[in-house]
């Protein structure tokens, strides 16, 4: 269930955090970008919406990542 996951010694932790938080921005990015098109013209767009949404993308990206990443390749 867990494969690549920081809990797991043979996970460089380092490593796993640079590539979880790349992940993390990325999933950001996506979201604020998937929300901005919902306003009609720019001047319309929520910022506060868009950021905060944003914001807990980034979060629950970086919980799913517990879970492991491909990135991350173990010394098994």
């Amino acid at each position: 269930m867990f494969n690549n996951s920081v809990f797991k010694e043979h996970i460089d932790t380092v490593e796993w955090f640079k590539a979880a938080g790349i992940r993390a921005i990325k999933t950001m990015a996506e979201t604020a970008l998937a929300l901005i098109p919902a306003a009609v013209t720019l001047s319309q767009v929520d910022w506060k919406t868009i950021a905060s949404t944003a914001i807990v993308s980034g979060i629950v990206s970086l919980l799913w990542s517990i879970k492991g990443i491909p990135e991350v390749k173990g010394e098994e």
